[in-house]
């Protein structure tokens, strides 16, 4: 059966992917964009492109007049900004524009897409579940999502439906942006171009494919319950392990150099100044630095039991990824 629903963050690495998975199940699909030529290049003709911000309301209700379900996935998510209010507008005052604008239309449920950042490392290398207790988060971009989620609950207490999804370290096909940032390692590392691990490499990770991702928003939509949040991920894997797969899968092998936290630290330092000084985006911050001290295991328990999230075995998922890579030269 058809329904109306509307995206934020349509152009992006998973909101594309979604938007042509929505499409193929017959959906009627509008997505606001801040730049339709852009969005023309990326979307299929179907989407019907309105053109505004996360600031612009008049915009956010043209979107979602007539919508029965909403997907949030809009984010502000880099590295570094000269504006630190950046994150904030977008991530939090954004995040609540679209639930204003979702209540006041009508709209029947949103799924809210967050970060499993937001749960912060696991203690002891033991995975962190949805019931994990608020920490202090590194980063604006997970100190911001986390206050959105937070946000959120009012929405909730006022009727409406909203339900939370946590990707974790998502790859895949699909835009080599900063939200791909571990399918630009796989292709820097098929080239013999990315040859070091962070500290030791034995810190691990949660790594998810894109398409079980975009398969979660989905299941989340029909059948997520009310005010809870489900962790997308996939396996939890060292940096050392998921390179050695990457390496098996790709049939070729390169040495890899562990590269010691502190000089890492000193290079965050000189980025940091060098992005202070000149207004130049660093490589890397030190707050990002300091989760490399840290494991980020992730359950999806939770996911499977609720919605029935499953995950593609890892093997399969960097050899797609790799074969549309090879593809994509």
């Amino acid at each position: 059966m058809s329904k109306k629903i509307m995206l934020t963050g349509a152009t992006g690495f998973i909101g594309e992917r979604l938007t042509r998975r929505l499409l193929q199940q017959g959906m009627e699909v509008r997505a606001l964009c801040r730049n339709p030529k852009k969005a023309r290049m990326l979307l299929p003709p179907e989407v019907s492109i309105v053109e505004g911000d996360l600031d612009a309301p008049a915009a956010l209700q043209k979107a979602m007049d007539g919508c029965e379900e909403v997907y949030h996935l809009a984010a502000y998510a880099k590295v570094w900004d000269k504006d630190p209010q950046a994150f904030y507008r977008v991530n939090v005052e954004g995040a609540e524009r679209v639930l204003q604008t979702a209540l006041a239309c009508g709209v029947r449920r949103v799924v809210f897409t967050s970060t499993a950042g937001v749960l912060g490392p696991s203690p002891d290398g033991k995975a962190v579940d949805e019931s994990q207790k608020p920490v202090v988060l590194s980063t604006e971009y997970e100190r911001t999502k986390a206050e959105a989620e937070r946000i959120a609950q009012h929405y909730l207490d006022k009727g409406l439906e909203i339900v939370i999804v946590n990707p974790t370290r998502v790859f895949g096909p699909g835009q080599l942006n900063d939200s791909n940032a571990v399918t630009k390692l796989i292709a820097l590392y098929s080239k013999g171009k990315f040859r070091f691990y962070p500290g030791s490499g034995h810190q691990s990770g949660n790594y998810v494919y894109v398409e079980d991702v975009v398969q979660g928003h989905l299941l989340a939509m029909e059948k997520g319950r009310i005010g809870e949040r489900y962790i997308l991920g996939g396996h939890n894997v060292s940096y050392r392990e998921f390179f050695d797969k990457v390496a098996e899968v790709l049939g070729k092998r390169y040495r890899m150099f562990p590269l010691p936290l502190s000089l890492m630290m000193g290079i965050a330092r000189f980025e940091q100044w060098k992005a202070d000084t000149w207004g130049r985006p660093p490589l890397i911050t030190p707050p990002f630095v300091r989760k490399y001290h840290y494991d980020w295991r992730v359950s999806i328990e939770k996911a499977r039991r609720e919605l029935g999230y499953e995950v593609t075995p890892l093997e399969t998922a960097i050899a797609e990824t790799l074969r549309w890579l090879q593809a994509a030269v």
